[in-house]
């Protein structure tokens, strides 16, 4: 049996929910741009938030400009916390 690196893998299922996180948004943003509804344009942003903005803090910022942990974790956390508003007020536009 193989090991894998934990690193590896938290890399990889990152990516994996990113890309995912990804085609879900593009597809909501395909609703909002098709019926021209405010709900499914915050309901994309959301999902991006939620999925696409953990892995650009984790992989991109955070490695760019040497970010300490605790800041990467709030980070994380912010895009966790915009995700979720956004998506509350797609439902509660509706």
């Amino acid at each position: 049996m193989v090991a894998a690196d934990p690193a590896t893998v938290l890399f990889a299922t990152a990516f994996a929910t990113a890309f995912v996180g990804t085609i879900v948004a593009s597809l909501a943003y395909r609703g909002y741009q098709r019926n021209d509804s405010d709900a499914m344009r915050f309901l994309a942003v959301g999902i991006a938030a939620i999925t696409v903005g953990p892995f650009l803090v984790s992989y991109g910022l955070a490695p760019a400009v040497e970010l300490p942990e605790a800041a990467t974790l709030l980070g994380i956390l912010l895009a966790n916390i915009v995700g979720l508003l956004a998506i509350l007020y797609s439902l509660e536009a509706t």
